[in-house]
Order: structure tokens, then C-alpha cells, then sequence
């Protein structure tokens, strides 16, 4: 026979699903140093990951590189270093990427350097401001949440079982089921109050870029060369991708969207066969490119807009605009080619 205080398991499985879920949650949200904005005063480089995510970052690098004469990216897709000294730590990573060789594939050399220390640095130092939201806790939420759904199984399994039994002996006390229909209740609300952030970009990150994005034009006053006349080319990357940006070069536009894309499909495939992978990152190093996509495969944004996001990236609009021209926090359209596709943004 089946006793009420049966119940128990179910009981403690749900609230400690509960409590898992709403502390998960509010550690996404959690800014440890909340700081100021900063306006129109980001770094170039800050600005394109916040926009795009790690993609954008690479694609704003090797443009500036290829403005600055440091890399020479033949039909062929090479990118072949000129000798030049690297301008900052993402154009060492790219010096690096390339390695003795002098010469690397495109495609190869984007995936390498969204995933180097440098570019990772960006995404954490964002975080650290309250911009963006850690890609590791996120994916910690959204674990939980399925622990959550899980326990309100449970609760189903155990209160069907309750009724087989007594239907068996109706001697015995009868199972009360307003116990398992409390517990439903009790997680339904759980689930509610740890919605998930749709976008990795925070609402504060959402005021910066819409700063930035204001009726002129945006110049990069860090992070360009001073030798260098693209500032305003670059800002406009950095901001909104590579079709925003009108680089007079085709070919080399064609080729890094089409870098973007491969590096995209790629990062979907994985994505999709380890759904139930671990449920953080093993390093922040590796956090923001493996969850926010490519940024730029449309010249969008990298982080999600329809699909999410990540990321990543990490993490975040229509081809050719920012995060919230799509009227979100986002960009990456389903990642980053995704974000002209026109899907929902996700905003905070």
C-alpha cells in the first residue's frame, strides 16, 4: 500500500530542484561591480564582441590588420602575414594563430582566434561591467531548469503510483493528492520565476550599444591605430558587420562571410549532437566562443537573436545592423549568419 508520507521523495526532489533553479537564476543576473557606462567611449575591440561576440571581434581584427597593411588574404583564403608588429593582444593572437608558417587558412585562423585568450578576455572583462551575461551560467539555468522539469515528473510518476496501489488496497489510507497537485504548483512557479534570459546581453549592455548607435556615426577613439584612416569603417564593423561596414574590398568581404558561415554551420552541428552536454564550461577561456556563434556570416550580429542565444558565444538583427536594430539585445540571427535572418531578437 501506498502512504502519504511516501510523498516525501518527490517532496525534497522538487524543492531542491526549486532552490537550484532560482539560484542559478539570480547568479546570471548577478553583477558582482556594477559599473557606469561608459557612452560612446568603448574600445573598438570591446565594442565589436559586445555587437557580435567573438566573430565580430576577428572580423574587426583582420580588417584593421588588412587597413594597416600587417596581413595579406589571398583568393584562395590564406591570410599571410606582412611582419608588421602586432597593434594589441587579439592582433598577437592572430600572429600567433598563424604560427611560423607566416600563411593560414581563413576559416581555421577565425575558429583559433575566437577561442584564444585575448578575444575570451573581452567577453570576461564585459561580464565584469554588467554588459554581457557569463555564457557558463547560463548554460548552469538552463540545466536546471530541466532538474526542475525532471522533479515535476516525479511528482507525476509518484502520485500515478499512488493510485495503482490503492486502487489494489482500499483497506489502507487512501493517498491525499492535493500533496502532489501543491507540488506541481510549487514548480510551476519555480519555472516561472527562472525564465531564462533570451539574449546573452544584459539591459545595461542593450543602453551601451544604443549609446553607440546613436544619429552619428560612431569613430572608435580606442583600439585604431592613430597611422589608420578606417576608423570610421572599423566602427561601423565593430557595430553593425561586415555589410554595414561597405568595405571596399569584395573579396575580402566574401571571403570572411563565408568563413563566418562555415564556422556557423560548424558551430550548429556540435550544438545539436550534445544538447545534454556538461553543464558548464570547463574554462571561461573556452565559455564565450563555444556558446555565442560567429558573428558576422551576414554581416550580423554574433550573438542570437532568433534562435537564442552563443556563443559566445560565450553570449550576441538584420544583416547590416546592430544588436538593437533588431529591436533587441542581440544579434546573431540564429548566431551569426542567423542575424539577418530576421528572427525574434533576444533581448534580456
Amino acid at each position: 500500500m501506498w502512504h502519504n508520507s511516501y510523498f516525501v521523495v518527490p517532496t525534497v526532489l522538487l524543492v531542491a530542484a526549486v532552490l537550484y533553479a532560482a539560484g542559478t537564476h539570480q547568479r546570471v543576473r548577478h553583477v558582482a561591480r556594477p559599473q557606469g557606462l561608459p557612452g560612446r567611449g568603448l574600445p573598438l575591440l570591446d565594442t565589436a564582441f559586445l555587437a557580435g561576440g567573438p566573430g565580430r571581434v576577428f572580423d574587426t581584427a583582420l580588417v584593421r590588420m588588412h587597413l594597416s597593411e600587417q596581413v595579406v588574404i589571398s583568393r584562395s583564403n590564406l591570410v599571410t602575414l606582412t611582419g608588421a608588429k602586432p597593434y594589441d593582444a587579439v592582433d598577437q593572437a592572430v600572429h600567433d594563430a598563424v604560427g611560423a608558417t607566416g600563411s593560414r587558412e581563413l576559416g581555421a585562423l577565425r575558429r583559433m582566434v575566437m577561442r584564444s585568450a585575448a578575444v575570451q578576455e573581452i567577453g570576461d572583462r564585459l561580464a565584469d561591467r554588467g554588459l554581457l551575461r557569463r555564457p557558463e551560467r547560463m548554460q548552469r539555468a538552463r540545466t536546471a531548469r530541466r532538474l526542475l522539469w525532471l522533479a515535476m515528473l516525479d511528482v507525476v510518476l509518484f502520485a500515478g503510483l499512488a493510485l495503482l496501489l490503492d486502487d489494489n488496497d482500499a483497506l489502507h489510507e487512501r493517498p491525499n493528492l492535493l500533496i502532489p497537485g501543491f507540488l506541481l504548483l510549487l514548480g510551476a512557479l519555480g519555472l516561472a520565476t527562472s525564465t531564462p534570459a533570451k539574449g546573452r546581453i544584459t539591459p545595461a549592455g542593450q543602453r551601451q550599444l544604443s549609446l553607440m548607435q546613436g544619429s552619428t556615426p560612431w569613430t572608435p577613439s580606442s583600439g585604431v591605430s592613430p597611422r589608420l584612416a578606417g576608423g570610421a569603417v572599423l566602427g561601423a564593423l565593430a557595430l553593425g558587420g561586415l555589410a554595414v561596414a561597405g568595405l571596399e574590398n569584395q573579396e575580402l568581404e566574401q571571403a570572411m562571410t563565408a568563413a563566418a558561415a562555415q564556422d556557423e554551420a560548424m558551430r550548429q552541428a556540435q550544438a545539436s549532437s550534445s544538447f545534454f552536454s556538461s553543464s558548464s564550461s570547463s574554462s571561461s577561456s573556452s565559455s564565450w566562443s563555444s556558446s555565442s556563434s560567429s558573428s558576422s556570416s551576414c554581416s550580423s550580429s554574433g550573438y542570437s537573436c532568433s534562435a537564442t542565444d552563443s556563443g559566445s558565444t560565450h553570449h550576441h538583427s538584420s544583416c547590416g545592423s546592430s544588436h538593437s536594430s533588431c529591436g533587441s539585445s542581440h544579434s546573431s540571427c540564429g548566431s551569426s549568419c542567423g542575424s539577418s535572418c530576421g528572427g525574434g531578437c533576444g533581448g534580456s
